[in-house]
């Protein structure tokens, strides 16, 4: 297992992107720093990490620029406002550490975490209402976040509280964390995501406390999200019986599920699976959350993928954070699925 990564290491992806800007694309830093939203100073600092890191030799190396290319199409097909990209190769140096082993699950995990982390804080203002959910890839880019970069923004919880799992996962948790780091304010829903009846659920939607976070949810124009996979392995953690009894489970795949996201099971094409989970839950509608303006989802693995997929075909992300091997295995399911219809079409036409 690779140390603990730094927590306030730049972002490789951004240190690539802005290397590439200036030495491919013939920008100026100047340039660079209003095209990205960052001062010259950082696009000055950014360059001489480059060097440091032995991603530029005059040219960007691959496996690098790949990355480049990822972003360039995965930003194409799906239409999304932005694609980061976590380097999760062989050598990989972060800070005085080398990624030896690209297969390490946890240690990609959080390398993804880390691009997320430095994203939120290049994009996120004083005026922005910002929606979590809960999850371990959540924690560890709330562990990234650099304390010096104080944004008082407003945060929310996306759904009630899953803290019978992993306490330190716990959106409520969590949303107190991020609120610290930014120096900002922070609402929850004050009772677990999932009870026992649609009556019982729409009761406490009714109290006060709980009404208004509701309330909050219609203010809300950025979340960030991690996402569970249920095919084609049951890997999300809410597929245990905690969570999902072996009815709910049955009745979900019946309808194909593929993934979870914030706490809102869909399908193939990214709909929402209908069944009673949906009236028994305290989260964000799920129309509401597709209407959120900026959607960031950060995920990792290939085991992902189709879950991944699935959510960019239903319109469920506008920013996709996730390492280069799950964006590889993203475009080769498009590819796949858009050559499956082609030969139908030929055959129909024939």
């Amino acid at each position: 297992m690779a140390k603990e990564l730094d927590k306030y290491e730049q972002s490789s992806f951004l240190i690539i992107k802005v290397t590439y800007m200036y030495y491919l694309s013939g920008r100026s830093q100047r340039r660079i720093a209003k095209d990205l939203g960052i001062s010259v100073t950082t696009v000055s600092r950014l360059l001489k990490k480059g060097r440091e890191k032995n991603i530029i030799e005059f040219v960007i190396r691959d496996p690098y620029v790949e990355c480049l290319k990822l972003e360039k199409d995965l930003k194409k097909i799906f239409g999304l406002t932005d694609v980061v990209i976590a380097p999760a190769v062989d050598g990989q140096i972060i800070g005085e550490e080398s990624l030896n082993d690209p297969g390490d699950g946890e240690v990609v995990k959080k390398l993804v975490a880390l691009e997320a982390a430095r994203y939120l804080q290049r994009i996120i203002t004083k005026d922005d209402v910002l929606g979590i959910t809960w999850g371990s890839t959540i924690y560890h880019m709330i562990n990234y976040l650099n304390p010096a970069q104080r944004i008082p923004a407003t945060f929310v919880t996306l759904h009630g509280s899953l803290s019978y799992y992993v306490n330190g996962w716990d959106v409520r948790v969590l949303i107190r964390r991020i609120a610290k780091a930014f120096s900002g304010k922070n609402y929850s829903l004050p009772t677990n995501a999932m009870v026992s009846s649609p009556v019982l659920a729409k009761l406490l939607r009714e109290e006060k406390n709980v009404a208004k976070v509701y309330e909050m949810f219609d203010k809300i124009n950025i979340s960030i999200a991690g996402m569970g996979s249920l095919y084609p392995e049951l890997n999300s953690i809410l597929s245990k019986p905690d969570y999902l009894s072996p009815d709910d489970l049955k009745q979900l795949q019946r309808q194909h599920v593929v993934g979870d996201i914030a706490l809102h099971f869909f399908d193939t094409e990214g709909r929402e699976c209908r069944t009673d989970l949906i009236d028994r839950t305290l989260s964000m509608d799920f129309d509401a959350f597709k209407n959120i303006k900026q959607k960031i989802t950060v995920a990792s693995g290939v085991e992902k993928a189709y879950t991944a997929y699935s959510a960019l075909k239903g319109g469920l992300i506008d920013t996709l954070i996730v390492d280069n091997q799950l964006a590889e295995k993203i475009l080769e399911l498009h590819h796949r699925e858009k050559d499956l219809r082609k030969n139908v079409y030929t055959k129909f036409d024939q």
